[in-house]
C-alpha cells in the first residue's frame, strides 16, 4: 500500500509540475488541434518524459545503487578475500568481453549481489557482506558470473529502453483518455477542465500497474540469460549450486529501486505476473535442462 501511495503521490506532484511548466511556456496549447487533440504533439512530449526518467536513472545507477547500499568500492584490497573477488570478476569480465566493473562490499546479512552502470565497459558488480558469509568461493564465483553477463549483455541499458517506452505510451493513453473523458462526459469545449487531469492522473496509475507487467516479463527472461552466462562462464554445476544456497536461506529484497539487479530479487508483487526474478526452482531446472 505504501508503495501504490507513493506512486500515486510522485504521479500527481510531476503532473503538477509539468502542467505549471507547460502552462507557463504556453506549451499546454500544443495539446489541443481544432478542438481535438494534437496526437503527434503529444507523442512527442510523451517520449521526451518518458525517456528522460529512465535514461537519468541509469546515467545516475552506479551512484544510486553506492548511495541505497552503502557500497563501498575496493580500490586497494585490504584482505585475501577482496582480492579474490577483484580478480574473479577481472577474470570473467575478460572472458566476457567486457570493461573491468567497479567491484563493491555492502553490509548486509542477507545474501545478495547486484550489477548496475550505463556502460558495460563501466559497471559495478556489489555483493553483501552476507553473500560472502553463506556461500562457498565456488558459489560465489558463480553469483559473480551471473552479474558479469548481465553486465555483458546490456541489461540495464534494455531494461532503461524497455522502460522508457512503456513509459511513454503510458503517459500517451492516459493524456487520450483524459481528453476523452474531459470532452464527452463533461463536455469541455476549449482547453482542459479540470477532469482531464484528474482523469489522466487515475489513467496513468492504472496503465502504469499494468504495463510494469511487461517490464517484469523481460526482467524474468533476463535472469534466465544471465544464468546461462555464468554457466558458460564457470559452469552449471557451480551456478544450480549457488541458487541451491539461495533457496536454502532467508533473502531479504534490495532497496526497491534495485529489486531487479539482485541475483535473487526478493518475492516480488502481487502474484508471478510482478516479479523480478523467476522462482529459484525455476532458474535451478532451466539450468539442468
Amino acid at each position: 500500500m505504501t508503495r501504490i501511495m507513493l506512486f500515486l503521490g510522485t504521479n500527481i506532484a510531476v503532473l503538477a509540475v509539468l502542467s505549471f511548466t507547460m502552462r507557463l511556456f504556453g506549451i499546454d496549447g500544443m495539446l489541443d488541434a481544432q478542438g481535438g487533440l494534437d496526437t503527434n504533439s503529444l507523442l512527442i512530449m510523451a517520449a521526451i518524459m518518458g525517456f528522460s526518467g529512465s535514461i537519468i536513472s541509469l546515467l545516475i545507477s552506479k551512484w544510486t545503487a553506492k548511495r541505497l547500499t552503502g557500497a563501498q568500492v575496493i580500490q586497494q584490497p585490504r584482505n585475501r578475500t577482496e582480492q579474490w573477488l577483484l580478480d574473479t570478476v577481472a577474470r570473467q569480465a575478460k572472458q566476457a568481453g567486457i570493461g573491468m566493473p567497479e567491484v563493491a562490499i555492502y553490509n548486509a546479512p542477507e545474501p545478495n549481489a547486484f550489477a548496475t552502470g550505463a556502460n558495460r565497459n563501466n559497471a559495478l558488480v556489489a555483493v553483501s557482506t552476507g553473500l560472502m558469509q553463506a556461500m562457498t568461493e565456488e558459489e560465489v564465483e558463480a553469483v559473480l558470473a551471473h552479474e558479469v553477463s548481465h553486465i555483458a549483455n546490456g541489461d540495464m541499458v534494455t531494461m532503461a529502453l524497455i522502460q522508457g517506452v512503456v513509459n511513454t505510451f503510458v503517459i500517451f493513453l492516459s493524456r487520450v483518455v483524459g481528453h476523452l473523458v474531459d470532452r464527452v462526459v463533461f463536455k469541455t469545449e476549449n482547453g482542459h477542465g479540470p477532469a482531464f487531469w484528474i482523469t489522466s492522473i487515475i489513467a496513468e496509475l492504472v496503465l502504469g500497474i499494468l504495463a510494469s507487467i511487461i517490464v517484469m516479463w523481460f526482467s524474468r527472461q533476463r535472469e534466465y540469460r544471465a544464468d546461462a552466462g555464468a554457466a558458460s562462464l564457470v559452469g552449471a554445476p557451480k551456478m544450480i549450486a549457488a541458487l541451491k544456497r539461495l533457496a536454502g536461506t532467508s533473502t531479504e529484497p534490495l532497496p526497491d529501486q534495485l529489486h531487479a539487479f539482485g541475483i535473487s530479487g526478493g518475492r516480488g508483487g502481487l502474484s508471478a505476473l510482478f516479479m523480478t526474478h523467476p522462482p529459484l526452482a525455476s532458474r535451478i531446472e532451466a539450468l539442468q535442462q
